[in-house]
């Protein structure tokens, strides 16, 4: 028999409402979470205001990026407790002048919040092509993905980074890729999810609850593509079937179904971040995959047989 829940209704932050989210849309829209017992309120919050709200508790959770560890280095005490994905959509894109990632010098490249997976990306790219960020390469932040994109299409940019589906319209108009994190296979924690230490010892039957609606709204992300574009497309404003089915090619292949984090993917970050405290920091302080080790192996394991191991 699941616990009840400490907390039956929870407030969720998104850095946006991209296809990553399409699991949370539907298990909002089909009644998921509330058959686990949980109400789920989910709005857009940029990075920085997201690490500010959990620690004040206005906001109980955030699926999103990096930002717990750059957070948690600033003397934040939040943790990852579920990785929803920790395979990177992202996509550095060049102006039609600007192919590669050398050509970047002296540029600039759209990106989102200070500290979030697009600049540790980039910042991890950089320091293999010898640039640094800062330096040889000016970030434009922006609050989220889509304002990001604006910028780079209105030429205000010379390359953008970002997931998808918003990399994928830049590539429909012609823009070229500078580097695919997906196939160059980066684990980065984005979207995870994290809250406080403090909110993760005293609602851990609320976390469950909410994971298990997550994972039935995967179940049926997979299950019905048909839905699961219609939700991507609902929330995004995107209507092009091209671009919302090689989102969902890319999604079905970074969406995990073990939810359990993996510590490289932390560890990413703080080489990325290459700060003295980033490279001294123990990176098991930054989660804890008790409850996510549970809802994998009781629940994950029944609805993906065939994925995970119980």
């Amino acid at each position: 028999a699941e616990a009840k829940p400490e907390k039956p209704k929870l407030t969720l932050a998104l850095p946006a409402d991209d296809a990553s989210a399409v699991p949370i849309r539907i298990a909002q829209d089909l009644g998921f979470f509330a058959k686990h017992g949980v109400e789920v309120d989910a709005n857009i919050v940029s990075a920085a205001a997201a690490a500010q709200a959990l620690t004040s508790g206005s906001v109980d959770m955030y699926q999103g990026g990096t930002t717990p560890i750059t957070a948690d280095l600033a003397g934040a005490d939040l943790i990852y407790v579920a990785a929803t994905i920790d395979k990177s959509t992202l996509t550095l894109i060049g102006s039609k002048d600007v192919t590669t990632f050398e050509g970047l010098r002296g540029k600039s490249v759209a990106t989102t919040s200070p500290g979030a997976f697009g600049e540790i990306a980039l910042k991890l790219s950089a320091k293999k092509y010898g640039l640094e960020v800062g330096k040889d390469i000016k970030l434009l932040y922006h609050p989220h993905s889509t304002a990001s994109l604006t910028t780079f299409l209105s030429g205000q940019a010379d390359a953008f980074i970002g997931p998808t589906p918003y990399n994928t319209i830049a590539e429909s108009k012609g823009y070229p890729v500078i580097i695919d994190y997906f196939k160059e296979g980066l684990r980065i924690p984005g979207p995870a999810l994290s809250t406080s230490r403090a909110f993760y010892a005293k609602n851990p039957n609320a976390i469950q609850a909410y994971l298990m609606g997550y994972l039935d709204g995967l179940r049926r992300t997979v299950d019905d593509p048909a839905l699961a574009k219609q939700t991507v497309s609902k929330h995004t404003q995107v209507t092009d079937a091209s671009v919302l089915d090689s989102d969902y090619k890319v999604n079905l292949q970074t969406w995990n179904k073990d939810l359990r984090i993996d510590p490289k993917s932390i560890q990413n970050v703080l080489d990325g971040l290459g700060t003295p405290q980033a490279q001294a920091a123990d990176v098991k302080k930054f989660y804890d995959n008790a409850v996510a080790d549970v809802v994998t192996r009781e629940y994950a394991a029944k609805l993906f047989p065939n994925d995970v191991k119980s």
